[in-house]
Parts: structure tokens; C-alpha cells; sequence
């Protein structure tokens, strides 16, 4: 069993009550990943559901996680032969933090036809690209490394490209193969693509996130695209994609974030 699947265990405590812990090491800062909250969540729905794979999940955060103990109430919505959808309520202190919406279904049994508009990409091997360059300043890379395609220049030398985009790999550090779960967490971890544009910023706070799934992954590192496009009134969309060692597209994500940039920051002109 690896980190992730320890740091993300649940424990069942009533009918309709789960209890787990969010652990200091996948941490951004003081903050919780709010992708690995939502794959706390993830973990708690596969227990409590018929299906045990996500198949859609989408996640509001209402207030800021903490380290610490949580508390996940589960409300089975419809029980399909296919599919089932739930929601949960995830609590800390008494004060409900995230509100997520599933629906749950076996991947393995997906059946039907396959068709893409943009290929999988055509990346330099894991061992052959740079860290992120953001290990010394975010906890949650104790846990999860990310090998950049492009986009390294915004860490290492603070220079934004302006392409709105991060290209690369994606892996548990302790080297455990990736699952569906895993995924929900995955789809949070890269920096977010506005840093691109503005260089690394202190405050991009997630207010909403969707992740579809398609497959299990298969072991080994994961592929990953992330790309925004519109920054508006200081709203910003987050789409990512990700395809595995086998070069399945096995999920994608969206996020809606808040941006605030700082005066000095902001182009003149």
C-alpha cells in the first residue's frame, strides 16, 4: 500500500457516516490539495456505492480544509444498473467544507466507441525531463512529482512564456502505480497554467472542480496537459488532460479558480 492510499483511508462509522484524516504532506502550503480532498471523497464514495469507480465527480469548496480529521455523510441519489450517483458532505469542526456530486460506474465494463479530436501528445521520456522546480516551496511534493515538458523557465527563473499552459508527467513519488482515485487527486497538481502568464502567484484558490474519467490507468507515470485560455474579471478556467503508459486518454478535468494578481504584476500598456 503506498502513501496515497494510506493517507487517504476511511474508516466507516455509521450508515451514512464516513470518517478520514487529510494528512500535513499533501499540503500547498498550510491548504490541503483540494484534489486530494476530493480524493478522500472519492475513497469514501467507492465504499458507500454499489459501482466502485468514478465516473464523474465534481467538487465545491465551500471553506478552506484543514489538517485533520473529517467527517463525509453520504446521500445515495439513484442506484442504476450501470451507474450510481451520490452526493457527499464533507465536514470539519461542524462546518460543511465541500459539497461533491458523483456518479459511479465500473471502467472496465465502458463499451462503445472511441474517438478523439486532438492525438495524445508527443513527450520526451519521464527520466529525460526537468522537475518542476517546485520542491522547495510546496509540502505536497513530498508526495506527488511532476516532470515539466514546458513551462520549467516559470520556477526556475521566474520568467513567465505567456502560453497559458503546463506540459508533462505526472507520478505518486513513492513510485505506486497510479488507480481511478488517484486521478481525482492528479487532477489538481499541477500549478495552475495562469502562472504562465504571470509568473508564480500566492493566491489561486479553487472554487469548483470536475474530473471525467475513461480508464484505469496503467502503471507507470501519467502524461498531463493543463491549459487555460480565458482570464476574466479575475475568473479562470483550468482544463487538464491526462493519458497513461499506455497511451490511454483515461481522464479530464476542469476547474474554475480565482486569480489575484498583484499590481506590479500586470502588464502596462
Amino acid at each position: 500500500m503506498g502513501q496515497f492510499s494510506e493517507e487517504t483511508a476511511v474508516t466507516r462509522v455509521a450508515d451514512d457516516l464516513w470518517q478520514g484524516e487529510l494528512h500535513r504532506g499533501w499540503r500547498i502550503g498550510k491548504v490541503p490539495n483540494g484534489g486530494y480532498v476530493l480524493a478522500l471523497a472519492g475513497r469514501v464514495l467507492s465504499q458507500a456505492l454499489p459501482h466502485r469507480d468514478p465516473l464523474a465527480v465534481n467538487a465545491f469548496y465551500l471553506a478552506p480544509t484543514q489538517l485533520g480529521p473529517v467527517d463525509c455523510r453520504v446521500e445515495l441519489l439513484r442506484r442504476g444498473r450501470n451507474t450510481s450517483h451520490a452526493q457527499l458532505r464533507m465536514y470539519q469542526q461542524g462546518e460543511l467544507r465541500v459539497l461533491v456530486t458523483a456518479a459511479y460506474t465500473d471502467l472496465g465494463g465502458l463499451q462503445g466507441e472511441s474517438w478523439s479530436a486532438k492525438p495524445r501528445p508527443d513527450y520526451p521520456a519521464w527520466a529525460d525531463c526537468a522537475p518542476s522546480g517546485q520542491d522547495a516551496v510546496e509540502f505536497f511534493r513530498e508526495r506527488v512529482e511532476v516532470r515539466l515538458v514546458s513551462g520549467v523557465e516559470v520556477f526556475t527563473e521566474r520568467r513567465p512564456n505567456g502560453s497559458g499552459e503546463f506540459r508533462g508527467w505526472i507520478a505518486h513519488r513513492d513510485a505506486a502505480a497510479p488507480d481511478a482515485l488517484s486521478l481525482l487527486m492528479f487532477a489538481d497538481a499541477f500549478a495552475p497554467p495562469v502562472f504562465t502568464v504571470f509568473g508564480p502567484l500566492h493566491w489561486v484558490p479553487t472554487v469548483e472542480l470536475t474530473v471525467q474519467l475513461r480508464a484505469h490507468p496503467g502503471p507507470g507515470p501519467l502524461q498531463a496537459r493543463f491549459y487555460s485560455r480565458h482570464l476574466t474579471r479575475g475568473v479562470i478556467e483550468e482544463d487538464g488532460e491526462f493519458w497513461d503508459s499506455d497511451g490511454r486518454l483515461v481522464a479530464i478535468s476542469r476547474q474554475t479558480a480565482k486569480v489575484r494578481v498583484p499590481p506590479e504584476l500586470v502588464p502596462r500598456g
